[in-house]
């Protein structure tokens, strides 16, 4: 994974990393954990194309946010993210990982 170290993209200040386009912007280090949860996400990105990917996963932020009411809870109750947080710690995971894994997280409550 290509990893672009920078001050400027991710944009804002709670954001350390951000997978664009299966390219790693962050703000400073990255260990094997962050690293692994950004390369799930490239994993489904893969699965359903760079397009579709960011189209569904800004249509299930907002619905999740008219859910939650709150744009952090939001954000951890999205399937991709709730997908890549409880796998990043298992550094194997993508090798056993089946396609569309996301899917299992849909509806399952999160509520980070």
């Amino acid at each position: 994974m290509k990893i672009i170290y920078n001050k400027i993209i991710p944009f804002g200040r709670g954001m350390y990393v951000i997978n664009l386009f299966g390219v790693l912007f962050a703000k400073g280090p990255c260990n094997k954990f962050i690293i692994n949860h950004e390369l799930i996400h490239t994993a489904q990105i893969k699965e359903l194309g760079y397009i579709p990917f960011y189209i569904l996963y800004v249509i299930e932020w907002v619905f999740r946010l008219f859910q939650y009411g709150s744009s952090l809870k939001a954000y951890f109750n999205i399937s991709f993210e709730r997908e890549a947080y409880a796998c990043q710690d298992d550094l194997d995971y993508l090798k056993t990982r089946r396609h569309y894994s996301f899917i299992r997280y849909v509806k399952r409550g999160g509520q980070r």
